[in-house]
C-alpha cells in the first residue's frame, strides 16, 4: 500500500490523473523530499510495472483512484517502495480496494488454492474473477509463474 499512496501524492497534488514524468519526479524529489530524483525515476518504473501507471506519449496516467487514496501529514515512504510486489500481494491489494475485508480474501484465496491444488497466486487471480474484480497484470505473471 505504500508504494501507492507514493504514486497517489503527485496526482493528487495537482488533481489530474495526467502529468508528465519530470513534473512527478520533481513532485515525489524537490516537493515532497521523499526521495532523490534518481529513486522518483526508478519509482515510475515500478509502478509502471505493478500497474499503477501506464505511459501515454509523454505523460504518466494513474490507472488507479489515486483522490481516493490517503496521505497521512506524518507518510514518510520506506525501502519498501522499490521492491516490486507480487502477483498474490497485488490481487489482494485489488480485492481489498474494491472492497472485501482483507482477512476475508485471504481466507477466499487459502480455501481456492485448497480446493484447487495450484499455487497462490493463481488462487488469488481466480479468486479475484469471481468477486469480478480485474487484474491482468497480475493474471500475466500468475501465468508465467506457472508455465515457466
Amino acid at each position: 500500500m505504500t508504494l501507492r499512496v507514493v504514486v497517489a501524492a503527485p496526482f493528487k497534488g495537482t488533481g489530474r490523473d495526467r502529468m508528465g514524468e519530470q513534473a512527478f519526479v520533481v513532485a515525489l524529489s524537490l516537493d515532497r523530499d521523499w526521495v532523490s530524483p534518481d529513486q522518483a525515476k526508478r519509482l515510475v518504473e515500478v509502478a509502471e510495472r505493478s500497474g499503477l501507471i501506464e505511459r501515454d506519449e509523454d505523460d504518466l496516467v494513474a490507472t488507479f483512484p489515486y483522490d481516493e487514496v490517503p496521505i497521512p501529514d506524518d507518510f514518510e515512504p520506506d525501502a519498501s517502495i522499490f521492491q516490486e510486489r507480487s502477483a498474490f500481494e497485488r490481487v489482494l491489494d485489488a480485492l481489498v480496494d474494491d472492497g472485501m475485508d482483507r482477512q476475508s480474501a485471504v481466507a477466499a484465496i487459502n480455501e481456492r488454492q485448497r480446493d484447487l491444488g495450484v499455487t497462490a497466486e493463481v488462487a488469488a487471480v481466480l479468486t479475484a474473477r469471481a468477486e469480478g474484480v480485474d487484474v491482468p497484470e497480475a493474471a500475466t505473471k500468475a501465468h508465467e509463474s506457472v508455465v515457466r
